[in-house]
């Protein structure tokens, strides 16, 4: 089954959120219609913005929009399972849009997969990252009381088993923005990134290499494709 990758650069987050949803809405209906759906893999980064999912609770906003735009900062409310998190510069952002079925895998075992593939990603850099029980991502020292640090959130759209959204990998990312929220609700854990646990910025295109070559040794054959942002 092949997958092919997109990478759209920076871009706004309202912006790959439309283009996201019309390449997802796109593969339901050629599910409807019987046919085959195209597998693909988008990565991007965005500008700052703090985004909002289907369980967000508002008290996790701990900044009132005014700052939030003194700061530039946009804020988006989406249709994402989780609640609320960051994205910006120095982060990698992963959209999968993937039909499940080719794969013979359900939503849990596709969430799994995504950890997974995160977590030998960072392996390559000296780093143990951990799954934590009762919440998604990918997690430093995840069982130590106050030291558990998130590197990598998930949060996933499905529907007819085809995927959207996706995770959030921390890389060299300015960690002092989340500051603003109580990170996907947690306000006795930490985040933190690949920089920081290193202690050297590494280039993003470097750990976008090891991402495709995970996800390809977990979803088969993977196409590397660049392409432009559609507009």
């Amino acid at each position: 089954m092949e997958i092919t990758i997109d990478d759209w650069g920076l871009i706004p987050y309202g912006q790959a959120y439309e283009q996201q949803k019309q390449c997802f809405d796109q593969a339901i209906q050629q599910k409807m219609k019987g046919l085959p759906v195209e597998n693909r893999v988008i990565f991007c980064e965005h500008p700052h913005v703090i985004t909002l999912g289907r369980n967000a609770l508002s008290a996790n906003l701990l900044f009132p929009e005014s700052i939030l735009k003194e700061k530039q900062v946009a804020l988006f409310q989406t249709d994402r399972g989780g609640d609320i998190t960051y994205h910006g510069p120095g982060q990698i952002v992963g959209y999968p849009i993937l039909d499940l079925e080719n794969f013979h895998i359900g939503l849990k075992e596709y969430i799994y997969r995504l950890e997974e593939i995160i977590i030998r990603t960072i392996s390559d850099y000296g780093i143990t990252g951990e799954r934590l029980n009762g919440a998604t991502g990918v997690w430093i020292d995840a069982n130590i009381p106050h030291k558990a640090r998130k590197m990598a959130a998930i949060g996933v759209r499905s529907s007819r088993y085809v995927t959207m959204h996706g995770f959030a990998l921390n890389v060299n990312t300015d960690l002092n923005y989340f500051q603003l929220i109580n990170p996907c609700g947690f306000t006795d854990k930490g985040v933190t990134s690949v920089q920081k646990e290193t202690g050297a910025e590494i280039a993003i295109s470097e750990i976008k290499a090891v991402l495709i070559e995970q996800f390809n040794r977990r979803f088969m054959q993977i196409l590397p494709r660049c392409s432009h942002p559609r507009r």
